[in-house]
C-alpha cells in the first residue's frame, strides 16, 4: 500500500478505560465518596458486590452493582446521592494528558473510533461526559466482550489494516490471533492491568509498547504498519 491508500484504509481503535481515561482514579474517587456517604463497612460491601458482578459479566458494572446493593439496603436514602455522583462524574477531568492529542494524530493517519467493553448505560455515559463521543465524531462501539465481536467490527469499519490501542494485553493478544499482520497492537502501560507484570507476562508482547498514551504521536503510519510484521 502506498501512503494515500494506507491512510484511507487504516482504522485506529481506542479502548477507553485506562487507555484514554484514567479509570483507576475514577474508582478511587468513588471509593472515597462511598466511605464518606455510607461508611466503611457498607462501602466494602458495595465493592464485594461489584467484584462478584464483574466476575459474572466480564466487565465493570458500577451502576449494576449499586442496584444490586440497593436490594440489600432498600431504605438507605444515601444510595441515591451515590448514584447522582456516578452519573454526573466529571469524566473529562480524568482524561490522560495528551490523550486527545494522540487521537488527533491517529485521525490524521486514518480513521479513528472507540472500541470498548462495558454496560449499556454507564459506559456510553462515560464516553459522552468525557467529551470522547464528540472527539470521535460519534464513531463509538461498545460491546460486552469486544474480542468476540470482531466480525461485526469489520463489517462496521472495513479496512485493510487495523490498529488497536488498549491497556489489556489479553485483548491485544486475542486481536492479534484473529487478525494477524492486519493489526498493529499498541500497548500503553497505564492502569493496574498494564502494570501487573505477572499478568502481562502471560501473553505475547504487543507490537508497540508506550509508556503513556501521548507517545503515540511519535509514530508515523509507516512505522505503525511495519510494527505489525507486514
Amino acid at each position: 500500500m502506498n501512503r494515500s491508500d494506507a491512510s484511507s484504509r487504516t482504522v485506529f481503535f481506542f479502548d477507553v478505560d485506562n487507555t484514554l481515561l484514567d479509570n483507576d482514579r475514577v474508582a478511587n474517587d468513588l471509593q472515597q465518596h462511598l466511605r464518606t456517604k455510607v461508611g466503611e463497612g457498607p462501602a466494602q460491601r458495595y465493592w464485594a458486590i461489584f467484584e462478584q458482578l464483574r466476575t459474572e459479566l466480564g466487565y465493570a458494572d458500577y451502576l449494576g452493582a449499586l442496584q444490586r446493593y440497593r436490594v440489600e439496603m432498600p431504605r438507605d436514602p444515601k444510595l441515591l446521592e451515590v448514584s447522582y455522583f456516578m452519573v454526573n462524574y466529571p469524566f473529562a477531568n480524568r482524561l490522560y494528558p495528551e490523550s486527545l492529542d494522540a487521537v488527533e494524530h491517529a485521525q490524521q493517519l486514518g480513521q479513528a473510533a472507540i472500541l470498548s467493553d462495558g454496560d449499556v448505560v454507564f459506559q456510553p455515559r462515560k464516553v459522552d461526559r468525557s467529551g470522547l463521543y464528540d472527539t470521535f465524531h460519534g464513531d463509538v462501539l461498545i460491546y460486552v466482550h469486544k474480542e468476540l465481536e470482531l466480525d461485526d467490527v469489520e463489517q462496521k469499519y472495513p479496512a485493510a489494516h487495523y490498529v488497536m490501542v488498549d491497556d489489556k494485553v489479553r485483548i491485544l493478544a486475542e486481536l492479534k490471533r484473529h487478525w494477524g499482520s492486519r493489526v498493529t497492537t499498541v500497548f500503553p502501560r497505564q492502569g493496574h492491568y498494564a502494570l501487573d507484570a505477572e499478568l502481562v507476562a502471560k501473553y505475547a508482547m504487543p507490537d508497540v509498547t508506550l509508556e503513556r498514551i501521548g507517545e503515540l504521536q511519535k509514530y508515523s503510519l509507516e512505522q505503525i504498519l511495519a510494527a505489525a510484521g507486514k
